[in-house]
Protein backbone atom coordinates (compact mmCIF):
# COMPACT_ATOMS: atom_id res chain seq x y z
CA UNK A 1 0.00 0.00 0.00
CA UNK A 2 1.12 2.98 -1.06
CA UNK A 3 4.66 2.34 -2.79
CA UNK A 4 3.43 1.95 -6.44
CA UNK A 5 1.79 5.19 -8.12
CA UNK A 6 -0.85 4.03 -11.23
CA UNK A 7 -0.76 6.53 -13.90
CA UNK A 8 -4.39 8.06 -13.89
CA UNK A 9 -5.19 10.71 -16.43
CA UNK A 10 -8.04 13.14 -15.69
CA UNK A 11 -9.83 13.02 -19.19
CA UNK A 12 -12.65 10.73 -19.87
CA UNK A 13 -10.56 8.20 -22.12
CA UNK A 14 -12.34 5.62 -24.51
CA UNK A 15 -11.52 2.67 -22.26
CA UNK A 16 -13.92 0.81 -20.48
CA UNK A 17 -14.27 1.27 -16.88
CA UNK A 18 -13.23 -2.11 -15.47
CA UNK A 19 -9.88 -2.06 -16.69
CA UNK A 20 -9.67 1.62 -15.34
CA UNK A 21 -9.96 0.14 -11.61
CA UNK A 22 -7.65 -3.08 -12.83
CA UNK A 23 -4.86 -1.02 -13.60
CA UNK A 24 -4.66 -0.89 -9.72
CA UNK A 25 -3.99 -5.02 -10.04
CA UNK A 26 -1.52 -5.34 -12.88
CA UNK A 27 0.56 -3.16 -11.21
CA UNK A 28 0.63 -6.06 -8.73
CA UNK A 29 1.22 -8.44 -11.78
CA UNK A 30 -1.98 -9.52 -12.29
CA UNK A 31 -2.86 -10.09 -15.57
CA UNK A 32 -4.67 -7.83 -17.80
CA UNK A 33 -8.82 -8.57 -17.19
CA UNK A 34 -11.16 -9.70 -20.38
CA UNK A 35 -14.75 -10.29 -20.26
CA UNK A 36 -14.47 -14.27 -21.22
CA UNK A 37 -11.85 -14.90 -18.57
CA UNK A 38 -13.57 -12.39 -16.04
CA UNK A 39 -17.23 -11.79 -16.64
CA UNK A 40 -19.58 -10.02 -14.08
CA UNK A 41 -21.28 -12.84 -12.31
CA UNK A 42 -24.75 -12.49 -10.58
CA UNK A 43 -26.07 -15.92 -9.04
CA UNK A 44 -29.71 -16.13 -9.41
CA UNK A 45 -31.48 -17.45 -6.28
CA UNK A 46 -33.57 -20.57 -7.17
CA UNK A 47 -36.38 -19.33 -4.92
CA UNK A 48 -36.76 -16.01 -6.58
CA UNK A 49 -36.85 -17.89 -9.93
CA UNK A 50 -39.82 -19.50 -8.75
CA UNK A 51 -41.56 -16.73 -7.60
CA UNK A 52 -40.84 -14.65 -10.82
CA UNK A 53 -41.70 -17.22 -12.80
CA UNK A 54 -45.18 -17.85 -11.24
CA UNK A 55 -45.33 -13.75 -11.42
CA UNK A 56 -45.28 -13.91 -15.05
CA UNK A 57 -47.58 -16.95 -15.60
CA UNK A 58 -49.96 -15.12 -13.49
CA UNK A 59 -49.90 -12.21 -15.68
CA UNK A 60 -50.36 -14.19 -18.58
CA UNK A 61 -47.17 -15.08 -20.19
CA UNK A 62 -46.12 -18.54 -21.34
CA UNK A 63 -42.86 -20.10 -21.78
CA UNK A 64 -43.02 -20.19 -25.67
CA UNK A 65 -43.65 -16.15 -25.16
CA UNK A 66 -40.99 -14.00 -26.54
CA UNK A 67 -40.22 -12.21 -23.30
CA UNK A 68 -39.06 -8.50 -23.34
CA UNK A 69 -37.73 -6.46 -20.76
CA UNK A 70 -37.74 -2.53 -20.78
CA UNK A 71 -36.43 -0.49 -17.95
CA UNK A 72 -37.67 2.90 -17.99
CA UNK A 73 -35.87 4.78 -15.33
CA UNK A 74 -32.44 5.75 -14.80
CA UNK A 75 -30.56 7.64 -11.41
CA UNK A 76 -30.41 10.56 -12.96
CA UNK A 77 -32.00 12.97 -15.55
CA UNK A 78 -28.66 12.77 -17.81
CA UNK A 79 -29.42 8.88 -18.42
CA UNK A 80 -33.27 8.67 -18.29
CA UNK A 81 -34.67 8.70 -22.64
CA UNK A 82 -37.82 10.31 -22.82
CA UNK A 83 -40.78 8.50 -21.50
CA UNK A 84 -42.59 8.81 -24.60
CA UNK A 85 -40.09 7.29 -26.78
CA UNK A 86 -39.55 4.12 -24.41
CA UNK A 87 -43.29 3.53 -24.84
CA UNK A 88 -42.46 4.05 -28.94
CA UNK A 89 -40.50 0.99 -28.56
CA UNK A 90 -42.36 -0.96 -26.80
CA UNK A 91 -45.65 -0.93 -28.92
CA UNK A 92 -43.70 -1.68 -31.94
CA UNK A 93 -41.36 -4.33 -30.80
CA UNK A 94 -44.85 -5.87 -29.48
CA UNK A 95 -46.20 -5.15 -32.70
CA UNK A 96 -43.61 -6.89 -34.61
CA UNK A 97 -44.39 -10.26 -33.57
CA UNK A 98 -47.58 -11.70 -31.96
CA UNK A 99 -45.73 -13.85 -29.85
CA UNK A 100 -43.95 -11.07 -27.77
CA UNK A 101 -44.72 -9.89 -24.39
CA UNK A 102 -43.00 -6.72 -22.93
CA UNK A 103 -42.71 -5.89 -19.47
CA UNK A 104 -41.90 -2.48 -18.22
CA UNK A 105 -39.54 -2.84 -15.36
CA UNK A 106 -38.41 1.00 -13.28
CA UNK A 107 -36.74 1.86 -9.79
CA UNK A 108 -38.70 1.91 -6.79
CA UNK A 109 -39.79 5.23 -6.91
CA UNK A 110 -40.60 5.83 -9.89
CA UNK A 111 -43.54 2.93 -10.81
CA UNK A 112 -45.18 5.81 -12.09
CA UNK A 113 -42.97 6.13 -15.19
CA UNK A 114 -43.14 2.56 -16.15
CA UNK A 115 -47.30 2.94 -15.77
CA UNK A 116 -47.04 5.72 -18.20
CA UNK A 117 -45.17 4.05 -20.78
CA UNK A 118 -47.67 1.01 -20.45
CA UNK A 119 -50.31 3.23 -20.83
CA UNK A 120 -49.10 5.21 -23.83
CA UNK A 121 -47.91 2.17 -25.36
CA UNK A 122 -51.18 0.34 -25.51
CA UNK A 123 -52.93 3.73 -26.81
CA UNK A 124 -50.73 3.63 -29.93
CA UNK A 125 -51.66 -0.14 -30.44
CA UNK A 126 -54.85 -1.87 -31.71
CA UNK A 127 -57.35 -2.99 -28.59
CA UNK A 128 -56.43 -6.75 -29.86
CA UNK A 129 -52.94 -6.19 -29.20
CA UNK A 130 -52.55 -4.13 -26.36
CA UNK A 131 -52.29 -7.27 -23.97
CA UNK A 132 -48.34 -7.96 -25.32
CA UNK A 133 -47.47 -4.80 -22.95
CA UNK A 134 -47.96 -6.37 -19.80
CA UNK A 135 -48.05 -4.62 -16.49
CA UNK A 136 -46.15 -7.02 -13.77
CA UNK A 137 -45.59 -4.54 -10.50
CA UNK A 138 -42.17 -3.83 -9.42
CA UNK A 139 -39.02 -6.24 -9.31
CA UNK A 140 -36.45 -6.22 -6.79
CA UNK A 141 -32.77 -5.99 -7.67
CA UNK A 142 -32.91 -10.33 -7.42
CA UNK A 143 -35.91 -10.47 -9.37
CA UNK A 144 -34.60 -8.09 -11.94
CA UNK A 145 -31.48 -11.09 -12.41
CA UNK A 146 -34.35 -13.79 -12.88
CA UNK A 147 -36.90 -12.18 -15.02
CA UNK A 148 -33.81 -11.14 -17.29
CA UNK A 149 -32.81 -14.95 -17.30
CA UNK A 150 -36.33 -15.66 -18.66
CA UNK A 151 -36.05 -13.07 -21.71
CA UNK A 152 -34.65 -12.50 -25.13
CA UNK A 153 -34.05 -9.17 -25.01
CA UNK A 154 -33.20 -6.55 -22.40
CA UNK A 155 -33.21 -2.88 -23.29
CA UNK A 156 -32.32 0.13 -20.87
CA UNK A 157 -30.12 3.04 -20.27
CA UNK A 158 -26.99 2.81 -19.07
CA UNK A 159 -27.66 2.35 -15.26
CA UNK A 160 -27.38 -0.50 -12.88
CA UNK A 161 -30.48 -2.73 -14.59
CA UNK A 162 -28.41 -2.88 -17.76
CA UNK A 163 -25.33 -4.29 -16.23
CA UNK A 164 -28.07 -7.04 -14.18
CA UNK A 165 -28.63 -8.17 -17.58
CA UNK A 166 -25.15 -8.57 -18.72
CA UNK A 167 -24.62 -10.90 -16.01
CA UNK A 168 -27.18 -13.07 -18.05
CA UNK A 169 -27.06 -14.25 -21.60
CA UNK A 170 -29.92 -12.12 -22.86
CA UNK A 171 -28.97 -9.78 -25.90
CA UNK A 172 -28.77 -6.09 -24.80
CA UNK A 173 -29.86 -2.48 -26.22
CA UNK A 174 -28.37 -0.02 -24.18
CA UNK A 175 -28.80 3.63 -24.46
CA UNK A 176 -26.20 5.71 -23.62
CA UNK A 177 -26.26 9.74 -23.30
CA UNK A 178 -23.36 11.79 -21.75
CA UNK A 179 -21.58 8.05 -20.85
CA UNK A 180 -19.37 6.12 -23.64
CA UNK A 181 -19.98 2.82 -24.61
CA UNK A 182 -15.87 2.06 -24.68
CA UNK A 183 -16.32 2.81 -21.16
CA UNK A 184 -19.89 1.62 -19.87
CA UNK A 185 -20.63 -0.88 -21.99
CA UNK A 186 -21.89 -4.21 -20.53
CA UNK A 187 -18.78 -6.14 -19.55
CA UNK A 188 -19.26 -10.06 -20.68
CA UNK A 189 -18.19 -12.28 -23.29
CA UNK A 190 -18.68 -10.98 -27.08
CA UNK A 191 -20.55 -14.09 -27.94
CA UNK A 192 -23.70 -12.80 -26.12
CA UNK A 193 -24.81 -10.05 -28.17
CA UNK A 194 -25.15 -6.36 -27.34
CA UNK A 195 -25.70 -3.27 -29.11
CA UNK A 196 -25.37 0.48 -28.49
CA UNK A 197 -27.14 3.03 -29.01
CA UNK A 198 -26.20 6.80 -29.01
CA UNK A 199 -25.66 10.46 -30.59
CA UNK A 200 -22.52 10.62 -32.39
CA UNK A 201 -20.52 14.04 -32.99
CA UNK A 202 -21.49 16.12 -30.10
CA UNK A 203 -18.66 17.97 -28.69
CA UNK A 204 -20.43 18.07 -24.87
CA UNK A 205 -20.15 14.73 -25.06
CA UNK A 206 -19.14 12.81 -22.79
CA UNK A 207 -19.27 15.08 -19.44
CA UNK A 208 -19.08 14.85 -16.25
CA UNK A 209 -23.06 15.18 -15.55
CA UNK A 210 -23.48 18.15 -13.14
CA UNK A 211 -24.40 20.52 -16.02
CA UNK A 212 -25.72 20.00 -19.81
CA UNK A 213 -24.19 22.92 -21.40
CA UNK A 214 -26.80 23.10 -24.26
CA UNK A 215 -29.83 22.77 -21.46
CA UNK A 216 -32.01 19.89 -23.22
CA UNK A 217 -29.64 17.22 -23.09
CA UNK A 218 -29.61 16.25 -26.59
CA UNK A 219 -27.45 13.74 -26.36
CA UNK A 220 -30.47 11.37 -24.95
CA UNK A 221 -33.00 13.59 -26.68
CA UNK A 222 -31.96 13.00 -29.88
CA UNK A 223 -31.94 9.16 -30.32
CA UNK A 224 -34.94 8.13 -32.07
CA UNK A 225 -37.14 5.04 -31.57
CA UNK A 226 -36.50 3.42 -35.18
CA UNK A 227 -32.71 3.08 -33.71
CA UNK A 228 -33.52 1.25 -30.48
CA UNK A 229 -35.82 -1.17 -32.43
CA UNK A 230 -33.38 -1.40 -35.45
CA UNK A 231 -30.80 -2.43 -32.86
CA UNK A 232 -33.27 -4.63 -30.61
CA UNK A 233 -34.26 -6.48 -34.39
CA UNK A 234 -30.44 -7.17 -35.25
CA UNK A 235 -30.01 -8.39 -31.40
CA UNK A 236 -32.53 -11.13 -32.14
CA UNK A 237 -32.06 -11.99 -35.47
CA UNK A 238 -28.30 -12.72 -34.22
CA UNK A 239 -29.15 -14.53 -30.68
CA UNK A 240 -31.45 -16.96 -33.57
CA UNK A 241 -28.16 -17.32 -35.71
CA UNK A 242 -25.89 -18.36 -32.85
Amino acid sequence: MYTTRVARPRELRRRHSVENQWDLLTSLGIAAPSPEASPVEMPIDPAVMQRVEKRLTDAGIGTRDGLIVIHVSAGNPFRRWPLPAFASVAARLAAADPSRRIVVTSGPSEREAADLVIQHARAAMPPETRERVVASGDYSLTELRALVQRAALFVGGDSGPAHVASTSPVPIVTLYGPTLPERSAPWRPAAFPSEAVDTAGLPCRPCDQRVCEPGDFRCLTRIQPEQVVRAAERVLEAKQDR
